[in-house]
Protein backbone atom coordinates (compact mmCIF):
# COMPACT_ATOMS: atom_id res chain seq x y z
CA UNK A 1 0.00 0.00 0.00
CA UNK A 2 2.85 2.36 0.86
CA UNK A 3 4.41 1.71 -2.56
CA UNK A 4 1.15 2.54 -4.35
CA UNK A 5 0.91 5.78 -2.41
CA UNK A 6 4.52 6.66 -3.38
CA UNK A 7 3.80 5.91 -7.05
CA UNK A 8 0.65 8.08 -6.98
CA UNK A 9 2.59 10.91 -5.30
CA UNK A 10 5.34 10.66 -7.93
CA UNK A 11 2.75 10.76 -10.75
CA UNK A 12 1.13 13.81 -9.17
CA UNK A 13 4.51 15.60 -8.95
CA UNK A 14 5.29 14.66 -12.58
CA UNK A 15 1.93 16.02 -13.77
CA UNK A 16 2.60 19.29 -11.90
CA UNK A 17 6.00 19.48 -13.57
CA UNK A 18 4.38 19.06 -16.99
CA UNK A 19 2.00 21.92 -16.17
CA UNK A 20 4.96 24.08 -15.15
CA UNK A 21 6.78 23.18 -18.37
CA UNK A 22 3.65 24.09 -20.35
CA UNK A 23 3.48 27.44 -18.53
CA UNK A 24 7.15 28.09 -19.33
CA UNK A 25 6.53 27.20 -22.97
CA UNK A 26 3.65 29.66 -23.07
CA UNK A 27 5.95 32.35 -21.62
CA UNK A 28 8.57 31.52 -24.24
CA UNK A 29 5.98 32.00 -26.97
CA UNK A 30 5.28 35.44 -25.55
CA UNK A 31 9.03 36.15 -25.77
CA UNK A 32 8.95 35.48 -29.51
CA UNK A 33 6.18 38.04 -30.11
CA UNK A 34 7.30 40.81 -32.45
CA UNK A 35 6.31 44.43 -32.16
CA UNK A 36 6.62 46.80 -35.09
CA UNK A 37 7.66 50.45 -35.04
CA UNK A 38 6.60 52.74 -37.88
CA UNK A 39 8.17 56.17 -38.40
CA UNK A 40 7.42 58.19 -41.56
CA UNK A 41 6.05 55.14 -43.37
CA UNK A 42 9.07 52.95 -42.62
CA UNK A 43 8.47 49.92 -40.40
CA UNK A 44 11.06 47.96 -38.41
CA UNK A 45 10.60 44.85 -36.27
CA UNK A 46 11.36 44.64 -32.55
CA UNK A 47 12.05 41.41 -30.68
CA UNK A 48 10.34 41.77 -27.30
CA UNK A 49 11.73 40.46 -24.02
CA UNK A 50 9.49 38.37 -21.76
CA UNK A 51 8.42 40.32 -18.69
CA UNK A 52 5.25 41.75 -17.18
CA UNK A 53 5.76 45.08 -18.98
CA UNK A 54 5.93 43.52 -22.45
CA UNK A 55 3.00 41.22 -21.69
CA UNK A 56 0.91 44.26 -20.70
CA UNK A 57 2.14 46.16 -23.77
CA UNK A 58 1.20 43.27 -26.09
CA UNK A 59 -2.27 43.12 -24.47
CA UNK A 60 -2.67 46.87 -25.10
CA UNK A 61 -1.50 46.56 -28.73
CA UNK A 62 -3.89 43.66 -29.34
CA UNK A 63 -6.70 46.19 -28.82
CA UNK A 64 -5.22 48.77 -31.21
CA UNK A 65 -1.93 50.22 -32.34
CA UNK A 66 -0.53 53.09 -30.27
CA UNK A 67 0.96 56.30 -31.68
CA UNK A 68 3.24 58.37 -29.47
CA UNK A 69 5.24 61.56 -29.97
CA UNK A 70 8.91 61.20 -29.04
CA UNK A 71 11.77 63.69 -28.84
CA UNK A 72 15.54 63.33 -29.04
CA UNK A 73 17.42 63.67 -25.78
CA UNK A 74 21.02 63.51 -24.66
CA UNK A 75 22.39 62.56 -28.07
CA UNK A 76 21.59 58.86 -27.51
CA UNK A 77 17.79 58.32 -27.49
CA UNK A 78 14.32 59.38 -28.48
CA UNK A 79 11.76 59.19 -25.69
CA UNK A 80 8.37 60.33 -24.53
CA UNK A 81 5.16 59.46 -22.71
CA UNK A 82 3.24 56.33 -23.71
CA UNK A 83 -0.04 57.75 -22.43
CA UNK A 84 -0.49 54.77 -20.10
CA UNK A 85 1.54 52.91 -17.46
CA UNK A 86 3.10 49.45 -17.62
CA UNK A 87 4.41 47.26 -14.78
CA UNK A 88 8.09 47.84 -14.03
CA UNK A 89 10.95 45.51 -13.19
CA UNK A 90 13.70 48.11 -13.20
CA UNK A 91 17.35 47.15 -13.13
CA UNK A 92 20.61 48.87 -13.96
CA UNK A 93 20.93 48.51 -17.74
CA UNK A 94 23.73 49.57 -20.04
CA UNK A 95 21.40 50.39 -22.95
CA UNK A 96 22.85 49.82 -26.40
CA UNK A 97 21.80 51.09 -29.84
CA UNK A 98 18.49 49.47 -30.76
CA UNK A 99 17.36 48.83 -27.18
CA UNK A 100 13.84 49.89 -26.23
CA UNK A 101 13.14 50.46 -22.55
CA UNK A 102 10.41 51.59 -20.18
CA UNK A 103 11.38 54.57 -18.03
CA UNK A 104 9.42 55.52 -14.87
CA UNK A 105 6.63 53.12 -15.82
CA UNK A 106 5.00 55.34 -18.44
CA UNK A 107 7.73 56.57 -20.78
CA UNK A 108 9.29 54.71 -23.70
CA UNK A 109 12.91 55.23 -24.76
CA UNK A 110 14.46 54.04 -28.04
CA UNK A 111 18.24 54.14 -28.19
CA UNK A 112 20.49 55.05 -31.10
CA UNK A 113 23.43 55.48 -28.68
CA UNK A 114 24.33 54.14 -25.24
CA UNK A 115 23.30 55.04 -21.69
CA UNK A 116 23.33 53.41 -18.28
CA UNK A 117 20.31 53.80 -15.99
CA UNK A 118 17.55 51.94 -14.13
CA UNK A 119 15.13 50.78 -16.84
CA UNK A 120 12.75 47.96 -17.63
CA UNK A 121 13.94 46.37 -20.86
CA UNK A 122 11.15 45.99 -23.45
CA UNK A 123 13.08 44.73 -26.48
CA UNK A 124 15.52 45.46 -29.28
CA UNK A 125 15.06 46.75 -32.84
CA UNK A 126 16.14 43.99 -35.20
CA UNK A 127 19.12 44.21 -37.53
CA UNK A 128 19.97 47.91 -37.83
CA UNK A 129 23.45 49.38 -37.42
CA UNK A 130 23.98 52.41 -35.20
CA UNK A 131 24.00 54.77 -38.20
CA UNK A 132 20.83 53.14 -39.60
CA UNK A 133 19.19 53.55 -36.18
CA UNK A 134 20.12 57.24 -36.08
CA UNK A 135 18.40 57.71 -39.45
CA UNK A 136 15.34 55.58 -38.65
CA UNK A 137 14.82 57.12 -35.18
CA UNK A 138 15.42 60.65 -36.52
CA UNK A 139 18.25 61.40 -34.10
CA UNK A 140 18.32 65.03 -33.00
CA UNK A 141 14.75 65.79 -34.11
CA UNK A 142 11.64 66.66 -32.09
CA UNK A 143 7.98 65.71 -32.32
CA UNK A 144 8.66 62.34 -33.98
CA UNK A 145 5.43 60.41 -34.57
CA UNK A 146 6.03 56.73 -33.74
CA UNK A 147 3.40 54.00 -34.15
CA UNK A 148 3.70 50.78 -32.15
CA UNK A 149 1.77 47.75 -33.44
CA UNK A 150 1.75 43.96 -33.55
CA UNK A 151 1.51 43.74 -37.33
CA UNK A 152 3.85 44.82 -40.07
CA UNK A 153 1.36 46.87 -42.04
CA UNK A 154 3.63 47.85 -44.91
CA UNK A 155 5.41 44.55 -45.47
CA UNK A 156 8.37 46.56 -46.80
CA UNK A 157 10.75 48.08 -44.31
CA UNK A 158 13.11 49.79 -46.74
CA UNK A 159 13.94 49.84 -50.44
CA UNK A 160 17.63 49.88 -51.29
CA UNK A 161 19.35 50.01 -54.67
CA UNK A 162 21.69 47.08 -55.12
CA UNK A 163 24.32 49.20 -56.88
CA UNK A 164 24.72 46.74 -59.74
CA UNK A 165 24.43 47.70 -63.38
CA UNK A 166 21.06 47.38 -65.04
CA UNK A 167 19.97 43.81 -65.77
CA UNK A 168 18.29 42.64 -68.95
CA UNK A 169 15.37 40.20 -69.03
CA UNK A 170 13.87 38.01 -71.75
CA UNK A 171 10.21 38.27 -72.72
CA UNK A 172 9.53 35.23 -70.50
CA UNK A 173 10.83 37.19 -67.50
CA UNK A 174 14.07 35.29 -66.98
CA UNK A 175 17.43 37.01 -66.60
CA UNK A 176 19.02 37.33 -70.05
CA UNK A 177 22.43 35.67 -70.08
CA UNK A 178 25.53 37.22 -71.66
CA UNK A 179 25.44 36.54 -75.40
CA UNK A 180 21.62 36.30 -75.55
CA UNK A 181 20.30 37.38 -78.96
CA UNK A 182 16.79 38.63 -79.42
CA UNK A 183 14.23 40.82 -77.71
CA UNK A 184 15.11 41.91 -74.18
CA UNK A 185 13.77 44.36 -71.61
CA UNK A 186 16.32 46.59 -69.94
CA UNK A 187 15.67 49.72 -67.85
CA UNK A 188 11.96 49.40 -68.65
CA UNK A 189 12.57 49.55 -72.40
CA UNK A 190 12.31 46.87 -75.09
CA UNK A 191 15.38 46.33 -77.28
CA UNK A 192 16.60 43.86 -79.84
CA UNK A 193 20.28 43.19 -79.22
CA UNK A 194 22.92 40.95 -77.83
CA UNK A 195 23.44 41.21 -74.04
CA UNK A 196 27.08 41.98 -73.14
Amino acid sequence: MKQIFMILAALLVMSCSRDEIQAQTTNYETMTTKMYITIDGRTEAVTLTNNSATQALVAKLQEASVTVTLNSSGGFEIWGALGFSLPTSNEQINAQPGDIVLYNGSNICMFYGTNSWNYTLLGKIDGLSESELRTFLKAGESNISVTLSLSNTTGISQVKADGSKSRAYTLSGTLAQVGHKGIIIQNGKVAIKRVK
